[in-house]
C-alpha cells in the first residue's frame, strides 16, 4: 500500500524542465523526414475512402467549415430535415419522438443553449497562439480539435426562437447545466488553454449523464401551438329577405300570403347551433320554424273540406299592450288503407360536389327509410344525374325491395351537375308510369349545386312550371352544407307544388320521410292563400310574423293562375299577426296632423270583429278554387297568455325565439330565459322529443348570444 506521505512527497516535486536538446533532435528528426519524402499523402490519419459513411461525412464537414461555405440556413436545413422526418415517423406511430435515451424528458442540448465562456488557464489569452511543440503534442491537440468540432458540429446553433412561459419553466428544471465552451479559433490558432486536454473537456461536458449522448441528443423543433385554421368559404346560397313592416290599418287593411309548410330552416337553425355558432338572420324563416313541430288543432271531419282553421286572440309576452292573433289550419289526415297508389320517382345527384359523408352517403340512408313505409303497389324509379342524366331504376314494385334498395347501395360521386338534364329526365319517367287519381311526385334530392344546363333560378322556375301542369308534382331534400343551394331549392318547390325539406341527420330523414310520410307525399289542397282584412275600428297597426318570402299581392288572391303553397294530409299551418288595438297607447306610427280617411261602421253588424281571414285553396285534381271564411270576434280572445292553449303558447315560443335570431326590434328586450319559461311550460305532449330538442336549441343560442 502506498503511504501518504510518499504520495505528500510525491506531490510537491517539482516537474523537471524539458531537455532542449532532446527536443530539438526530435524536432530536426521529423523536419527531415518531411522533407525527405517526396509522395506524402495528403490524407489526414485514418482512412478516407472506401471506409465508414461516418468517416465520409466528418471529412466533408471539415472541407466545408475549412473553405469558409458554411451558412446558417444550410446548417439548418442539413439538420432539421433528418430530425423532421424522424419525428414524422414516430408521430405516426402515436408517440411523442424520445431521442438520446432521455426517458421522454425534455433536454436542451448544446445546440439549444449558447455555452459559458470559460476562462484561459495560466492567464493565456483565449485566441492566444501557442508556443512552438514537438510534433506529437501539436498533432495529439490537432485530434483534440477536431474531436470538439465534430461534436460541435452535430447540433449547428440555430437562430433564437421565441419562447413561450411553459417553455421556460421546462427548461428550467430539465436543462443541463451550461457548458464551457472555447471560443472560436482563427486559421492556426487553438481555442481554450493550452492545459486544456479534449479529455478534460469531454467530462466538463457530461453533468448528470445527460450530454454523453450529446451527438443523438438533438432535439426536434417543438411542434407549433393550436393555430386557428383558416375557415373555408362558405357556398351556401340563401335568399335575401326584410323583416315584415308594420301596417297602418287605415290606410292598408289587407293581408296576403301563400302558406309555407315547408320546415328547411328549422334544420339549417338547428345544425348551425349545434356547431356553435348563431345562425345566419337569412336561414331563419320564423314560418317554417313554427310549422317544423305537430300540433293538435282541430281538423275537419271529412275530405271534402280538406282542412279547419281555428283563430285564437291572446296577450302578447312581449308587449303588454299589443296582442297576437293566432291563426291555425290543420289538414285532413288521409287513414294509411285509404291513401292512393304512389308513383315515386328518385331524382338524385351524384355529382362530384356530393361526395361528402353529410351528403351522398346520408342520402342513400334516408332513401332506405322511405321504401319501407310504401305500399305494395307503390313503383319506385330512380334517376341520377352528373355530367349528364341517367336511368338507374326502371319503375320497380315495392314489393321488389331488395332490387330497389341495391340499386340506391350501388350510387357513387362524381362529375358535374347537370340538374335540368335530370329534372327532365325525372318528369319523362313520371310521365311513363302516370297514375292517375293517384301520387305522381318527383323527390329531388341534392346540394343544390347545378352548373351544367339552365342554372339560372328563373329558368328552372319555368321549367317546372311546365311540368306542374300534367299533375306530377315536386318536392326537394336538401343535403349537406357550405355549398347548399337553398334559394333554388325553395324556388322549384314552390312552383312545382311541392315542399322543401333540409336533412342533416339521419333522425330528420325519419322524421320528413317516415313519421311525416303521408304530408310529405299527399297533397290534399293546393295552392292555399290566405288573406285578412283588418277592422280599423278595432286594430290600428299590425304585422304578419314571418311568411316574408311568401308575400302576395291583394289582388293575387281571387286570381286561379297565381301559384302558391299546397298542404298534404294531416299537416298543421299556423300564422301569427301582432295587432295593436285602438286606443292602446301602443301605436308606433304618429297620427297626421290632418287627420285621415274617417272609418265609420255604425249600424254595421260586424263593427266589433277584429279581422275577416279567408282562406282560398284548390283540390288537388281541380282547377278551381274555393273559400273559406272565419269572423274573428271577441268569442276568440282568451283574458290571458297562460289561458292560452299549450299548442297555441309553445308556437308563440317558436316565434319569439326565431324573431329573436333575427334580431327584431319586437323582442330585443325578450330574453332567451322567457322563451325557455314559456316553452318549457307549453311542452305538452312530445312523443318524439321534438319539444325538448327545442328546448336546448333555446339554451345555445342563450349561451352563444350572452344570455340576452
Amino acid at each position: 500500500m502506498v503511504d501518504d506521505n510518499e504520495l505528500e512527497t510525491l506531490r510537491d516535486l517539482a516537474v523537471p524542465a524539458p531537455d532542449g536538446e532532446a527536443k530539438a533532435r526530435a524536432f530536426a528528426a521529423a523536419m527531415h523526414a518531411f522533407d525527405g519524402q517526396e509522395n506524402i499523402s495528403t490524407a489526414p490519419q485514418g482512412t478516407a475512402a472506401g471506409l465508414r459513411l461516418t468517416e465520409r461525412a466528418r471529412t466533408l464537414w471539415r472541407e466545408i467549415m475549412q473553405q469558409k461555405l458554411i451558412a446558417t440556413p444550410a446548417i439548418t436545413a442539413l439538420v432539421a430535415l433528418p430530425i423532421a422526418g424522424y419525428a414524422a415517423f414516430e408521430m405516426l406511430k402515436g408517440q411523442p419522438p424520445v431521442i438520446g435515451g432521455n426517458d421522454g424528458k425534455v433536454t436542451e442540448t448544446v445546440a439549444d443553449k449558447p455555452l459559458a465562456q470559460k476562462p484561459a488557464a495560466n492567464g493565456l489569452a483565449t485566441n492566444e497562439p501557442l508556443a512552438a511543440a514537438p510534433a506529437k503534442e501539436k498533432k495529439a491537440d490537432t485530434d483534440s480539435e477536431e474531436r470538439l468540432k465534430d461534436e460541435a458540429q452535430v447540433a449547428p446553433a440555430s437562430p433564437p426562437k421565441p419562447t413561450t412561459e411553459v417553455d421556460s419553466l421546462v427548461k428550467q428544471e430539465t436543462a443541463p447545466e451550461a457548458l464551457p465552451t472555447p471560443a472560436p479559433a482563427e486559421s492556426g490558432q487553438l481555442g481554450g488553454s493550452a492545459n486544456a486536454p479534449a479529455a478534460a473537456m469531454r467530462s466538463a461536458q457530461a453533468p448528470a449523464g445527460a450530454v454523453a449522448d450529446s451527438k443523438l441528443m438533438v432535439q426536434p423543433a417543438p411542434l407549433p401551438g393550436d393555430q386557428m385554421q383558416p375557415q373555408e368559404e362558405n357556398r351556401d346560397r340563401i335568399e335575401t329577405f326584410k323583416t315584415n313592416l308594420l301596417h297602418e290599418t287605415a290606410q292598408d287593411p289587407v293581408s296576403t300570403f301563400s302558406i309555407d309548410v315547408d320546415t328547411a330552416s328549422y334544420s339549417f337553425v338547428r345544425r348551425s347551433l349545434k356547431e356553435g355558432t348563431l345562425p345566419d338572420p337569412n336561414t331563419v324563416r320564423v314560418e317554417e320554424m313554427i310549422n317544423y313541430f305537430p300540433y293538435g288543432w282541430k281538423g275537419p271531419d271529412s275530405a271534402a273540406t280538406p282542412f279547419n282553421s281555428t283563430v285564437t286572440v291572446m296577450p302578447t309576452p312581449w308587449n303588454v299592450r299589443t296582442k297576437l292573433m293566432h291563426v291555425a289550419i290543420k289538414g285532413f289526415d288521409v287513414k294509411p288503407a285509404e291513401a292512393p297508389k304512389a308513383n315515386l320517382v328518385f331524382l338524385i345527384d351524384v355529382s362530384g360536389s356530393m361526395d361528402e359523408p353529410d351528403k351522398l352517403p346520408l342520402l342513400k340512408s334516408a332513401f332506405r327509410l322511405l321504401i319501407s313505409k310504401l305500399k305494395p303497389d307503390d313503383t319506385v324509379s330512380i334517376v341520377t344525374y352528373a355530367g349528364n342524366a341517367g336511368t338507374v331504376l326502371m319503375p320497380t314494385k315495392a314489393t321488389e325491395k331488395q332490387k330497389i334498395l341495391a340499386a340506391i347501395d350501388n350510387l357513387e360521386p362524381g362529375g358535374s351537375t347537370a340538374g335540368e338534364a335530370g329534372i327532365k329526365e325525372a318528369y319523362k319517367l313520371a310521365q311513363q308510369s302516370f297514375v292517375k287519381d293517384g301520387v305522381n311526385r318527383v323527390m329531388l334530392a341534392t346540394d343544390g349545386d347545378f352548373n351544367v344546363g339552365q342554372t339560372d333560378d328563373d329558368d328552372l322556375k319555368q321549367l317546372i312550371e311546365k311540368e306542374r301542369g300534367t299533375g306530377v308534382f315536386l318536392s326537394v331534400f336538401g343535403f349537406g352544407h357550405d355549398n347548399l343551394n337553398d334559394q333554388m331549392m325553395q324556388t322549384i318547390a314552390q312552383n312545382g307544388n311541392g315542399t322543401a325539406a333540409y336533412i342533416d341527420t339521419l333522425a330528420e330523414a325519419e322524421k320528413v320521410l317516415v313519421e311525416d310520410a303521408s304530408s310529405t307525399l299527399f297533397t290534399i289542397a293546393k295552392d292555399v292563400k290566405i288573406q285578412v282584412e283588418f277592422n280599423p275600428a278595432k286594430v290600428s297597426e299590425y304585422r304578419l310574423v314571418g311568411y316574408e318570402t311568401r308575400a302576395l299581392k291583394r289582388e293575387d288572391f281571387n286570381n286561379d293562375r297565381v301559384d302558391a303553397g299546397d298542404i298534404g294530409s294531416g299537416h298543421s299551418v299556423t300564422a301569427i299577426y301582432e295587432i295593436t288595438p285602438k286606443g292602446s297607447g301602443a301605436e308606433q306610427v304618429d297620427p297626421l296632423r290632418y287627420g285621415q280617411a274617417k272609418v265609420d261602421n255604425a249600424g254595421v253588424a260586424n263593427a266589433d270583429e277584429y279581422a275577416f281571414v279567408k282562406i282560398r285553396y284548390k283540390l288537388p285534381n281541380e282547377d278551381v278554387s274555393k273559400l273559406i271564411t272565419t269572423p274573428v270576434t271577441a268569442a276568440n280572445e282568451v283574458p290571458s297568455f297562460d289561458q292560452a292553449g299549450s299548442d297555441q303558447r309553445f308556437s308563440v315560443a317558436v316565434a319569439a325565439f326565431g324573431q329573436k335570431l333575427r334580431d327584431e326590434d319586437q323582442t330585443a328586450n325578450f330574453g332567451y330565459d322567457r322563451i325557455l319559461e314559456i316553452a318549457n311550460a307549453a311542452r305538452g305532449a312530445d312523443p318524439f322529443g321534438y319539444r325538448a330538442e327545442f328546448l336546448s336549441l333555446v339554451r345555445l343560442a342563450s349561451s352563444l348570444g350572452g344570455n340576452k
